[in-house]
């Protein structure tokens, strides 16, 4: 994976770097942990379990531990390096292989196909956030599979026994998991915390109708708010006290429940029920 150039730290100009030193610095600069155990590799690709006539985006290959088990098993491979030096030595491996295509750039700026597909990827943990928002955005996304920080995954899958307002608002579309751990002893350079393998996973059939998803989110920001405490005293300002002690007690809700302990299932059966549906 890769991102950000940048001059390696402790080097002055001039200054010869042994040159594993060498690989190691510049690997930082970039923001590049690489994947150095082929079963770690092996199992996120069945953890993918993409198809053989499918459409599947790497980002931030690198030197292609990941790229060396999606090719065979997948129908179209794009690979996304930023880094130039990466991304031709990956595209000359690859010149015999036309289902896989190595694109020189940014993954961020690229736009999204129109057929469905699926992103799997060792994805740099300095822009983990911007990467899951551009899955969350592309609207033919089926799924993503990505090692990220092991906290950033906790985070966002309920693992700390608390939920963000990104997973919860995005809820009904998308099915957030921690599918597992990765030791940060299988990645050079070695990072500081271990890894987690976070699954998004789009649903066949979203949790709430089309027309009431600008609703939903905006029940959802509301009652992020703040406002008095509780995700209850924070909805008051939206709805009448006597609907939404019936809609807490529909959804088995405690209204005394600080905002963050709301399970995102819970938020939708609340939104359904205040909005008769």
């Amino acid at each position: 994976m890769s991102h950000h150039r940048g001059t390696p730290a402790g080097s002055a100009p001039g200054t010869r770097v042994p040159s594993r030193g060498r690989r190691a610095n510049r690997r930082r600069a970039l923001s590049q942990n690489f994947l150095t155990d082929p079963s770690v590799a092996r199992w996120l690709v069945r953890l993918a379990a993409p198809g053989r006539d499918d459409l599947v985006i790497e980002v931030g290959p690198g030197d292609g531990a990941l790229t060396r088990f999606l090719a065979p098993v997948c129908g179209t491979l794009l690979c996304y390096e930023i880094d130039p030096g990466f991304a031709a030595r990956l595209a000359k491996r690859y010149r015999a292989v036309p289902s896989v295509r190595v694109i020189s750039g940014d993954f961020l700026d690229s736009r999204t196909p129109r057929a469905p597909f699926s992103v799997v990827a060792n994805i740099p943990y300095s822009i983990t956030s911007d990467i899951v928002d551009w899955c969350l955005r592309a609207p033919t996304l089926t799924s993503a599979t990505l090692i990220t920080q092991v906290e950033y995954a906790r985070k966002r899958t309920g693992g700390f026994g608390r939920w963000s307002r990104l997973t919860v608002r995005t809820w009904p579309w998308f099915e957030w998991t921690l599918a597992g751990r990765v030791p940060r002893d299988r990645f050079f350079p070695v990072p500081r915390v271990d890894a987690g393998v976070l699954r998004l996973r789009r649903r066949p059939v979203p949790l709430v109708p089309d027309h009431l998803a600008g609703a939903y989110r905006h029940f959802v920001d509301t009652g992020f708010s703040g406002v008095g405490g509780c995700l209850h005293a924070s909805l008051r300002r939206d709805h009448p006290r006597r609907r939404l002690d019936a809609a807490f007690r529909a959804a088995g809700v405690d209204p005394r429940r600080v905002v963050a302990f709301v399970p995102p299932d819970r938020w939708v059966d609340l939104f359904l029920h205040l909005h008769g549906t």
